[in-house]
């Protein structure tokens, strides 16, 4: 959409005239500068704050995996987490193989 309205007013333009927007290399620029605030920046954010989710896992913490798996944190190590399954069922995984936390003792909102 944006692209196409910068491509009207470079069209728009006199014929005698140079319009900066009609040069090859500001419009590279600006689709660069659109996907960096439109796919890359987001989907940064997106990436710390689960790292940072994952970095503050607990006991007792919901969480689904990567298969999607939905378990409770059982134990934390240094690079894994022991998930509980079921009851008796106790699984290792990796801790970047954890895609989603929900935090344990969430009230409910009314």
């Amino acid at each position: 959409m944006i692209l196409s309205f910068l491509s009207i007013v470079a069209q728009a333009q006199p014929a005698g005239s140079s319009s900066p927007l009609s040069q090859p290399w500001v419009m590279m620029v600006l689709m660069v500068v659109m996907f960096y605030f439109l796919l890359i920046r987001p989907q940064q954010r997106q990436r710390k704050e689960l790292e940072k989710r994952i970095s503050a896992l607990q006991k007792g913490d919901e969480v689904v995996t990567t298969a999607g798996i939905h378990a409770i944190v059982h134990n934390v190590k240094e690079r894994t987490v022991v998930l509980k399954v079921a009851e008796g069922v106790l699984m290792e995984f990796d801790k970047p193989s954890v895609a989603t936390v929900l935090k344990k003792d969430v009230p409910a909102a009314k």
